[in-house]
Parts: structure tokens; sequence; C-alpha cells
């Protein structure tokens, strides 16, 4: 495990998971939501952000969290391992709800500075619709990897999935 890549719907866990990857296997950590924004909310120029991500992959150890459909290509050529955290809906908004109101108006640690933590409607209708929208796409994008494919499916298998690092 050298290249890790954690993929998963919003308020999965991605960026607790990868922290914790890092922390145990000794890896680079790499938050792609702090490479990703500007301060204010601001999205980078698309040709900009891809020519980042392809460099960001280009190393030689990471473990890196997010999803970026528009970047995964670059990111599963180099990556050896995908932990692909497949969360029911409801969870993952009562996370996300949960994290909002934890850290309302605050920066959070994976988060590019001048992000404040907020909750838009678009943002939690995104989430509602992300496995109906974006898994098949997942599923394709994974089909021909040729490495390995940990998919997670509750928390409890978060943790023995960790332990089993250790």
């Amino acid at each position: 495990m050298e290249r890790v890549l954690v993929l998963g719907a919003p308020g999965s866990g991605k960026s607790t998971l990868a922290t914790a990857i890092a922390r145990q296997a000794g890896l680079p950590l790499v938050h792609l939501d702090q490479h990703y924004w500007r301060p204010g909310w601001v999205e980078p120029d698309p040709a900009e952000w891809l020519h980042h991500v392809e460099k960001l992959a280009a190393g030689e150890r990471w473990a890196m969290d997010g999803n970026y459909g528009g970047t995964l290509a670059p990111r599963l050529a180099r990556a050896d391992t995908i932990v692909w955290l497949d969360f029911p809906t409801w969870l993952c908004l009562a996370r996300i709800a949960g994290r909002a109101l934890r850290h309302h108006g605050r920066v959070r640690a994976d988060m590019a500075q001048g992000c404040p933590e907020r909750l838009e409607w678009e943002f939690f209708a995104y989430t509602a619709t992300f496995r109906r929208r974006a898994r098949r796409r997942i599923v394709e994008h994974l089909r021909d990897f040729p490495g390995t494919i940990v998919q997670l499916r509750r928390p409890r298998e978060v943790a023995r999935f960790l332990a089993g690092l250790a």
C-alpha cells in the first residue's frame, strides 16, 4: 500500500479514513478539498485543477481522499489501493448535518483555508442523490482497476480495516 485513494459519498468519512491510513502506513496525506477550493469557496479553472491533480498523483507515496470525478482517471492510474466507503445515504446525510453543526463557521483541518464550514441545500441534495447518480460511475471506473479494492459498507467494517493495518 503505497498510493491509497479513498472514495465515497460526502459525509462517508473519506478524510477521516485517509488521515488514519496515512498515519498508520506512514504515507503523505493529500486532502483534495485543500487543493481544490480557493478562499471564499471559489472553484479553480478546470484545466489547472486537472494538471494540479496529475502532479499530486505523480507522487511516489500518498493517501488521498476526495471524489472530483473529472480527475478520477489520473488518480486511478497511479493508485495501487482503492478504499471505497459505500455507506447508506441516510448515514452520510446525518454525518454532514452533524459536521455542519460542530464546525459551523470554522475551517476544518481537511478543508482549504478561507472555506469555513457551511451547510447548503445544494450540497445536501447532491449527497442525497450521490448513490443513485455516482455509484454506477464509480463501479465502472473500478471495473478495470488492477490494484486492490477494499469496499467498506459500514463503520464497523472501517474499524476492522484500520485494525488490520496496525
